[in-house]
């Protein structure tokens, strides 16, 4: 196999996870394709901005049909963990519609609800309540503050390995097999955010 590939989903955030990765010594190499990422040690799927957009630069790269396939260790990142599960809300015309994502989780993300003192999106930085022990979070305490940027979020389920609140508990971390997902920034999330990318790319497939 070959090193750590981060997909190039087209976010904003590839240039700071590649420094964050740097700083740990970690060489990745900004890839959608679908051979180099089937190679790779290690894959990370960052994202932010909408599903359906996203969605579709995966399916035009032919990399919509490989990531559920894969074996190794993939850790999806904010928009990236979304697309994990079975299908994001969207709202289109006043109305609400789904776009189907990767399906790799079962469950459905939904827009965070909006109220007096709780604008959208959740922004900032938020404790973790960790909930199942994984290799992700050795060295991170619960109670540990990391550093969100999200309108939507995904209930908490039997796959959460943490949570988060902000009018109402949500999943900030999955893990599903070889697969895990976390909707905070981790390469904004400081010493914690670096604890963790660092575990991240110590797994074994």
């Amino acid at each position: 196999m070959s090193a750590v590939v981060v997909i190039d989903s087209g976010g904003a955030n590839l240039a700071s996870l590649l420094h964050a990765l740097g700083r740990l010594g970690v060489k990745a190499e900004v890839s959608r394709d679908a051979a180099r990422i089937a190679a790779a040690s290690h894959v990370l799927l960052p994202g932010v901005g909408a599903a359906p957009d996203a969605m579709k630069r995966l399916a035009d790269a032919g990399v919509a049909g490989l990531l559920p396939k894969l074996t190794q260790p993939v850790l999806g990142i904010c928009l990236g963990m979304q697309l994990l599960f079975e299908a994001s809300e969207e709202t289109v015309g006043g109305g609400t519609t789904e776009t189907r994502c990767l399906g790799i989780v079962p469950g459905r993300v939904a827009r965070i609800p909006a109220s007096p003192g709780q604008p959208v999106p959740h922004m900032g930085w938020n404790q973790l309540e960790l909930l199942a022990e994984d290799p992700l979070f050795d060295g991170i305490k619960d109670g540990d503050y990391v550093y969100f940027v999200h309108s939507f979020a995904v209930p908490v389920g039997p796959y959460t390995l943490a949570a988060s609140d902000y009018g109402g508990r949500f999943t900030a971390a999955v893990r599903r097999g070889n697969f895990r997902g976390v909707q905070f920034h981790p390469e904004r999330s400081a010493a914690v955010g670096a604890r963790l990318l660092a575990n991240f790319v110590a797994l074994g497939s």
